[in-house]
């Protein structure tokens, strides 16, 4: 598979989203026996690739500890109040292997659902887990030096950050700032053994997909890994995890994409390691709580560091984005992210307005009434944004200006697209009070003649002169939380 160079990735969680195909179908249905027009409707979204998210194999060792913890059932219960065991069926990232879970339809359905996709011009993504796995996983009795260490007095004195197995203590897998996950055993990411491991592993997953999602890439960072485990760690080795095992899988699987979920600010150096793109939780937190300025000043970054960001309003980790912005800041959030550089992450669900973020321990979500104005919106922006100059154009900030009895200006984003003759701009009042501002056209060519302006979500037109807009600039007028995306052609 070729990825565009802004590739829009559609997440699915791919258990949920079976089970409801087959009450639909009122058969059992898996990734080997998809309706074809289920494959049709997401080739219509107009995305370049498919997340299944959660089709390795899950652990009963993990389910029965996620069974007896009090908060995740309560947690289970919010989300989904009508809960029974058989929706409980473990995380999918306590992997127990690397197979395809028999659930799902196993290694055949995923090669089937790759097929079906790829005959519809779509790429496939799966995840990795680096640093952890199952207490079930064949490397625990196979290989317990692959794992951080402890013993008896550390299982005593930290029970819910130990846990024994076969008479031997491990470590449970954790983030530096939060305590650890119980259901999994934290894999020693110094051990060169566990990294020739997971090398082969990422092989294995090359072989059978286009593209891989690295589950909190930044805890393998070096300085991360040792900054969290210390001595138990042993010592530190002279390369970088990442830049070892991506550069060796690339040798052998040129296309394959590497997708790291990524905080912190870590994004550029796991760049430099070897990643794609990396998550831009950054832009979704501004979006979120700021105003526009540190939305802008996050956007005047780097190009090549834009290109390879991932920008998104929601995934399985987030609160649903119908939950999380009024309905307005949703609309205008989503024109920001869809037409910005690099990579876009879209969620199954998002484009409905569903508002249950479901944890990804259950196989059943709630159901929701679809809101049909926002669908329509989503529609049309998938659409205007899927072809070029958006696809593999170059875009360029414009610059706002306004008056000293009104800046206003403040509150708008702007910028352009271009390639070849196709030419699009986008402006976006990303505020709750209406905006008067001149928009700087960024293309010095455009100042020869006249221009004609279609509005991509109206059926407005409007004729400029290309001096002027490359000039004082263009004037727009937008009430809250309003855009225009303007094709430009000459007249």
């Amino acid at each position: 598979m070729g990825w565009s160079p802004h590739p829009r990735i559609y997440e699915i969680n791919t258990w949920v989203w079976l089970g409801e195909l087959s009450r639909k179908s009122r058969r059992s249905i898996t990734l080997k026996n998809v309706p074809k027009q289920e494959w049709d409707a997401i080739a219509g979204l107009r995305v370049d690739a498919v997340w299944f998210m959660g089709v390795w194999e899950r652990s009963p060792a993990g389910l029965a500890i996620a069974r007896a913890n009090p908060s995740l059932m309560t947690d289970c219960r919010r989300a989904l109040p009508d809960l029974t065991d058989r929706d409980l069926v473990g995380s999918p990232y306590c992997v127990r292997r690397y197979v395809v879970d028999a659930a799902l339809g196993g290694p055949e359905g995923l090669a089937e659902a790759r097929r079906q996709l790829a005959g519809r011009g779509l790429g496939l993504m799966l995840d990795f887990v680096p640093n952890h796995v199952a207490p079930d996983h064949p490397w625990v009795d196979e290989h317990p030096e692959y794992f951080v260490r402890g013993d008896r007095s550390d299982l005593e004195r930290d029970p819910a950050s130990f846990l024994e197995r076969a008479g031997q203590v491990y470590a449970c897998g954790r983030d530096p700032y939060f305590p650890a996950w119980p259901d999994v055993l934290q894999l020693n990411g110094f051990d060169p053994g566990l990294r020739r491991a997971a090398i082969e592993t990422v092989s294995s997953i090359a072989d059978q997909s286009d593209g891989i999602r690295c589950d909190m890439a930044m805890l393998f960072i070096n300085s991360i890994f040792e900054r969290t485990w210390g001595t138990r760690a042993g010592s530190k080795p002279s390369t970088e995890y990442w830049s070892d095992l991506i550069t060796t899988v690339k040798r052998t699987h040129r296309q394959f994409v590497f997708m790291a979920e990524a905080y912190w600010d870590l994004e550029w150096e796991l760049q430099q390691q070897g990643f794609d793109y990396c998550y831009d939780k950054r832009l979704y937190d501004r979006m979120e709580h700021g105003d526009v300025e540190p939305v802008r000043q996050h956007l005047q970054g780097d190009p090549e560091f834009e290109r390879r960001l991932v920008r998104f309003l929601e995934n399985h980790d987030e609160p649903r984005a119908a939950a999380t912005f009024p309905s307005d800041k949703h609309r205008a959030a989503a024109v920001v992210a869809l037409s910005l550089p690099g990579a876009k992450l879209l969620h199954e669900g998002q484009f409905q307005g569903r508002r249950t973020r479901v944890t990804v321990f259950l196989a059943r979500r709630p159901e929701e009434t679809p809101d049909l104005d926002l669908e329509r919106f989503y529609e049309t922006l998938l659409r205007q944004t899927a072809e070029e100059p958006f696809r593999s154009g170059e875009w360029m900030l414009c610059e706002c200006a306004g008056w000293p009895d009104n800046m206003s200006c403040r509150n708008l984003l702007a910028w352009g697209w271009k390639k070849q003759d196709a030419r699009c701009l986008v402006i976006v009042n990303f505020s709750g009070a209406s905006v008067q501002a001149c928009v700087r056209v960024p293309w010095s060519e455009v100042a020869a003649g006249t221009w004609r302006l279609a509005d991509a979500f109206s059926e407005q037109r409007y004729d400029r002169s290309g001096e002027e807009m490359t000039g004082q600039g263009l004037y727009v007028s937008l009430d809250p939380w309003r855009w225009h995306v303007f094709h430009l052609a000459k007249c």
